[in-house]
């Protein structure tokens, strides 16, 4: 099983993700999107896996930023450029399993997508 965890490291949910994982002894790479990104195909792939709306976070600072005119017009096209260039704006984290994709933390996702 490869895990991939992408985030951000000073994200409180993040922490909690980390922690669970640490604890529950499952192997992972920390993918810091802040500074490495998120390969546009990869995104692409986390949209088709999941949804666009699942994974843009409309919630922080850098939604808020974001002008009215793009926030008011969003579709799958625009949140896709949005997140490429503000990787903030994803939710976090993202999980990573072979082909299984988890968006968030949430402590009964984790222990049954390892069993734990």
């Amino acid at each position: 099983m490869s895990a991939t965890l992408f985030g951000i490291p000073n994200c409180d949910t993040m922490k909690k993700a980390c922690r669970w994982l640490d604890a529950n002894g499952v192997l992972y790479t920390f993918h810091d999107y802040k500074k490495a990104g998120v390969p546009e195909d990869e995104l692409k792939l986390w949209v088709k896996t999941t949804d666009w709306e699942v994974l843009l976070n409309r919630r922080g600072t850098t939604w808020r930023k974001l002008d009215n005119a793009i926030k008011d017009n969003i579709d799958e096209a625009s949140a896709i450029k949005v997140m490429l260039e503000n990787p903030s704006a994803i939710k976090r984290p993202v999980l990573k399993i072979d082909d299984q994709l988890l968006v968030g933390f949430s402590e009964d996702t984790y222990k049954e997508a390892f069993g734990k």
